[in-house]
């Protein structure tokens, strides 16, 4: 039987994890890299698979999150000098069950959670090296000290790339599907939302970008964290291609009993001039559409998390999240447990929540892929990471693109309420599509 050995170790002077992870991964291995900068500088990279737990279908949660508890309930680890040892589980989920048909999202499975041969994380001032292989009854110490020690050796760090500020030759920009199609898709879930078969849907579409030459996901990753540090910036490669994203929605955080996540729904831009920007925010802040739209997410985590809970709380009101060219209406939930869930049956239970899906979720879900007329694969699904001990922390996968060669698949969506008006809509794509579309458009 196979057995994952681990060994952290803490790591000396200034450690850039995401740095270190691009300058030293192997071609075509999985790779992953997770930031939110102001959040204490926290960073998580993860290279290589000692191996990885796939799954695909509606218990696709279910499933590899019952292998990865077998897995870590098994493994031997060591720690010299760290308060936290052992492997992790890095990875994400397609938003659908189905998962992610369509060419272009080759290699993300619609579950997919890798346990990591080396995993750098930095919180707290600190930074610590977890070296992981999975194992068996005939490896010696010997030969797996050799493994380890191989992998170490490979590791190195220099500043990520720049991206070309000037680059040769022609970028071209254009809807996978046009305009049009979108606002009539707006007009037509609006015609639904009257006839009272559900309360909001989100819609989304896709922006492809085709540039002279190929994409470098290292170079475009240092551009975001710089540009949206409260975000969670990341980066989940699969053989040639990467999924990049600037996200700001928290979908779950569990600290031992204690659950955390964020109510994010309703959106508008930003300007400039201090007062326009407040004026914008007050403006969302007393829209019955936009009030409607969040409340519509808030009270389906809750009624989501209360069966579970000792206790839910929630703010009373919204306020207002403010991130580089975009403003939310955010609040803020949390929970104490009532009964042992690990972090993947969390993020199973949670996803996908009205702020991606739609209310009542059931009938939601079924309109979406009709309306959109595009496969959404991992985007608006959960990306994050679980320990050994069942903690962990997903965020979902919005404000991101697709990164396959020299071609971006950019992805946008918003959600539809009975006040909604198609042309607000897609402006509002508009403003979201702009985290990324400047950086890969040239």
């Amino acid at each position: 039987m196979s057995t994952l050995a681990s060994l952290t170790v803490p790591l000396q002077g200034e450690v850039d994890p995401s740095a270190i992870a691009c300058a030293s991964r192997r071609p075509g291995e999985p790779w992953l890299l997770l930031e939110q900068p102001e959040r204490g500088g926290r960073a998580l990279a993860a290279l290589g698979a000692a191996t990885e737990l796939t799954a695909s279908g509606g218990e696709r949660f279910v499933e590899v999150g019952k292998r990865w508890r077998e897995l870590a309930g098994g493994a031997v680890s060591w720690g010299e000098g760290v308060e936290e040892a052992g492997p992790l589980a890095v990875g994400g989920f397609s938003f659908a069950p189905s998962g992610t048909r369509a060419p272009a999202w080759a290699g993300f499975a619609p579950a997919s959670l890798v346990v990591p041969e080396v995993t750098i994380v930095r919180e707290g001032g600190t930074s610590r090296i977890t070296l992981t292989a999975l194992t068996s009854p005939d490896d010696s110490p010997e030969h797996l000290l050799v493994r380890l020690e191989g992998r170490l050796a490979e590791l190195h760090q220099r500043p990520l790339p720049l991206l070309d500020p000037d680059p040769v030759g022609r970028f071209v920009v254009s809807s996978a599907m046009p305009p049009e199609h979108f606002e009539a898709a707006v007009a037509r879930a609006k015609e639904i939302i009257s006839a009272r078969r559900i309360r909001k849907v989100v819609l989304a579409r896709e922006v492809q970008v085709h540039a002279p030459a190929a994409y470098d996901p290292a170079a475009v990753f240092g551009v975001l964290r710089e540009a949206f540090p409260t975000c969670f910036v990341l980066c989940v490669g699969r053989g040639e291609a990467a999924l990049l994203g600037a996200s700001p929605e928290l979908l779950m955080r569990r600290e031992g009993q204690r659950v955390s996540t964020l109510a994010l729904a309703g959106s508008t831009r930003r300007s400039a001039d201090p007062a326009v920007d407040d004026h914008l925010g007050e403006q969302m802040l007393r829209s019955d559409s936009y009030r409607e739209e969040h409340e519509i997410v808030v009270r389906r985590i809750e009624r989501t998390l209360r069966p579970h809970s000792v206790w839910v709380a929630a703010a009373r009101e919204p306020t207002l999240a403010k991130i580089a060219n975009i403003q939310h209406l955010a609040t803020p939930i949390r929970a104490q447990l009532a009964t042992p869930m690990d972090a993947v049956e969390l993020t199973g239970l949670m996803h996908p929540t009205p702020a991606v899906g739609g209310e009542p979720s059931a009938p939601a879900l079924e309109m979406i892929p009709a309306l959109e007329g595009l496969d959404r694969g991992w985007y608006a699904g959960p990306v994050g990471w679980t320990d050994s001990t069942g903690d962990g922390e997903f965020c979902v996968a919005l404000r991101c693109a697709l990164l396959r060669g020299p071609v971006a698949h950019c992805y946008a969506g918003n959600g539809i309420v009975r006040d909604s008006d198609p042309a607000t809509e897609l402006a509002e794509t508009e403003i979201k599509l702009a985290a990324l579309l400047p950086l890969l458009a040239g």
